[in-house]
């Protein structure tokens, strides 16, 4: 009886003693752990066209270039190139150390060397019409058959017709590298079946409920000090959508770290001034920067387009009555919590060279309000029609504030609520007369911001909403695309803004900004005014 109480007794201890080590041996793994509450959908690249499905896609693929946290473009698999004279021809020099996460798809399950094929068939992927990815446009001033592997490490793409920003495009989490033969074996289930080359694999992803990316050993860039990348040994993604859950789950570090703010916990983080709360600065780090994206309110300029053609957003000094009539720095106090700058230097954001706060345009002005009314022939706002602003249930707080402070100079503004699919196709199809829009930079060159008034880019076909249409922008426009020099190119674009808000084609509203909240056990995690997260340097 004795020998049979002894055996059991040890037999615990050395359950109890393995089951410790191993709960060691998993507390000792590092892992980063954010929510998506909006969930993922795909982990292809080339369908990469939001924040949600950039970020995972970052962390599992690599592609010729990459951007820094100051957006300079950086050699990734490419670790050199060359630009022709004429800004057409673009020569790529590819490391010869790079290789695709293992899979068993693999010949011996082991990723294969990259090679230069290997971006002709990726880049290739995205335009071809079958793909059907919303990426396919950067590539539409490639020439017909003008990516080709000149060798195993070079590759060679061919412009239509000289584009600066070009090296920024290829930035983009659509252009990363992958293998055709794994991509022909999933087909469309390479969406949940992704192989890529970057500092972290895919491992397991249960939809709605937990996405794990793990370690890549085998990954080609390191630190400063010679450190192989990442630090971290995994990822792991939850689908809480529910905002305030996923800030609790924060709170109680369940979450490494949130972005951005909610309407549900923004004055609980953060004071009136835009800062952290004081009673949180012993747990929670804050990260802010400026942010490329402009939020704004839209006119359609374009009379012939709409059905009401007495509509008063027609007439020029109206618009700029509007801009002139809210005070953009209050808003900004008491809706935002300071989170981000007053728009009132241009359409260009804050974060990009080609911005210029010296240079400003609309302040809040009751007085030239009022003079501008006047001018338009309804003094104090006298028989001038109300327009119809249309917006998203997301951005009713500033609508509101401004159709208040707006109705002090007769100027009626009444506030129309869409959904946010059938707000979109509007604004895509130009089909409101004054509309709340944002702006966020797929690149990091003001010509993507110069883009929207364009006049060969009015929708449907392109994202000038407002068919705007202004001869000297357009030749400014064009210019911008033949200068090579940046500083010459971003007085350029300063020209352009300048028409832009002289005709006060749009409301600029305010210049966002990145703002990130991690746990104190967290390093490394950088933001850059792309939004764009970077872990592969991130310590826990």
């Amino acid at each position: 009886m004795y020998r049979f109480i002894k055996f059991n007794f040890i037999f615990i201890l050395i359950f109890i003693i393995s089951c410790t080590h191993s709960e060691k041996n998993s507390n000792s793994k590092k892992v980063f752990r954010y929510n998506e509450s909006k969930g993922i959908s795909t982990l292809d690249p080339a369908f990469a066209k939001s924040q949600v499905l950039i970020w995972p896609a970052n962390q599992l693929f690599n592609g010729l270039v990459q951007m820094d946290n100051l957006l300079n473009v950086k050699p990734s698999i490419a670790n050199k190139w060359e630009i022709s004279t004429n800004g057409k021809i673009y020569t790529f020099y590819l490391r010869n150390d790079v290789y695709f996460h293992d899979n068993e798809h693999f010949e011996n399950g082991k990723g294969r060397k990259v090679i230069a094929q290997d971006f002709v068939y990726s880049l290739s992927r995205i335009s071809d019409s079958k793909t059907a990815s919303p990426g396919a446009w950067i590539l539409n001033n490639v020439q017909e058959n003008g990516i080709v592997a000149m060798n195993d490490t070079i590759l060679q793409i061919q412009l239509k017709s000289p584009f600066p920003a070009f090296l920024g495009l290829l930035t983009m989490q659509y252009c990363s590298v992958i293998p055709h033969e794994i991509v022909e074996y999933y087909g469309n289930d390479f969406r949940k079946n992704p192989v890529g080359t970057g500092p972290f694999m895919f491992k397991l992803w249960k939809e709605n409920e937990k996405l794990v990316l793990v370690k890549n050993p085998d990954y080609f860039e390191t630190d400063e000090q010679g450190i192989r990348l990442p630090y971290l040994d995994a990822i792991s993604i939850t689908f809480i959508n529910d905002k305030q859950s996923e800030f609790l789950e924060f709170l109680k570090s369940n979450i490494d770290f949130i972005s951005g703010l909610n309407a549900a916990n923004k004055d609980e983080l953060i004071t009136k001034s835009g800062k952290l709360n004081p009673k949180y600065s012993d747990k929670i780090k804050m990260i802010n920067q400026p942010y490329l994206n402009t939020e704004y309110l839209g006119f359609m300029v374009d009379s012939s387009k709409s059905t009401d053609t007495g509509n008063p957003v027609f007439n020029k000094k109206i618009r700029q009555a509007i801009n002139y009539g809210f005070d953009r720095v209050k808003m900004m106090k008491y809706l935002r919590n300071n989170i981000g700058t007053p728009a009132i230097n241009g359409f260009i954001p804050k974060g990009l060279p080609a911005f210029s706060d010296s240079i400003i345009y609309f302040t809040y002005n009751p007085d030239k309000t009022r003079e501008l009314l006047k001018e338009a022939g309804f003094p104090n706002g006298e028989g001038l029609k109300p327009i119809t602003l249309t917006t998203t249930n997301d951005y009713l707080d500033l609508c509101e504030y401004i159709q208040q402070q707006l109705s002090q100079f007769g100027i009626i503004i009444n506030i129309d609520v869409s959904t946010g699919a059938t707000f979109r196709e509007q604004v895509a199809n130009s089909r409101l007369d004054f509309f709340r829009g944002s702006w966020i930079a797929d690149y990091p060159d003001a010509e993507n911001y110069m883009a929207l008034f364009y006049s060969e880019n009015k929708s449907p076909s392109g994202p000038n909403y407002t068919q705007y249409q202004n001869d000297i922008f357009d030749k400014l426009y064009n210019n911008s695309l033949n200068e090579i020099d940046d500083s010459k190119r971003n007085l350029i674009y300063r020209e352009m803004d300048k028409q832009i808000m002289n005709d006060a084609v749009v409301v600029p509203l305010y210049y966002d900004e990145v703002i990130l909240f991690t746990n104190l056990t967290i390093s490394g995690l950088e933001s850059n005014a792309m939004n764009l997260l970077n872990i592969k340097y991130v310590r826990k």
